[in-house]
């Protein structure tokens, strides 16, 4: 799975969040020769780039971006309500953007459509049912985007809970699936 650039480095701590809890491959850059230093062997499959206080910043990374300089797919810019007038005439220089601070829900809706429209993925496999979301690579879960610690055996009983939605399961069939053949504890685990 290719991952998403992402500059500058470090992300900033919402977005390296709303990235990892949606199950997104990401890899933070500060700049373009340690994005082609880092590049992976089939290039990026997208950038997210963050135009903070200074937007220029930005527009000249998405600029060097679209020059060809380093090999990425599609490009979000995130960008704050303060700058929508510094766009015009830039709309070459990236494929969408949200305004900054972004809802997490909005941010992945975006980077979803993006990708789905160019065919490219760079999500980890992910579980979403109703407001919970589950990362199965990284082992996160959440609700409505709010973290939720649990348990490895939490993790996994609700995994397996929300990857059969609607089905009812016995005591020992949980048993057996989630803890698996050789559980030895008591029968009211459960």
């Amino acid at each position: 799975m290719d991952p998403l650039l992402v500059f500058p480095s470090p992300a900033p701590p919402e977005l390296a969040q709303a990235l990892d809890l949606g199950g997104w491959a990401w890899k933070a850059a500060a700049d373009l020769d340690t994005a082609r230093s880092e590049q992976p062997a089939d290039g990026w499959v997208g950038a997210v780039v963050v135009a903070g206080d200074e937007p220029d910043e930005a527009f000249r990374l998405c600029r060097s971006i679209r020059s060809g300089d380093i090999h990425v797919g599609s490009v979000l810019l995130l960008i704050g309500g303060g700058h929508l007038a510094s766009l015009d005439f830039r709309e070459d220089l990236f494929d969408d953007f949200c305004l900054n601070p972004f809802q997490p829900v909005e941010l992945e809706a975006r980077l979803k459509h993006l990708f789905r429209r160019s065919g490219q993925v760079a999500r980890a496999e992910v579980i979403e049912y109703g407001p919970l979301g589950m990362n199965l690579e990284t082992y996160q879960a959440a609700i409505d985007g709010k973290p939720l610690d649990l348990t490895y055996m939490e993790y996994e009983l609700l995994k397996f809970l929300a990857s059969h939605p609607g089905k009812v399961f016995t005591r020992e069939t949980l048993l057996s699936r989630v803890w698996g053949y050789d559980y030895y504890g008591g029968a009211r685990t459960v």
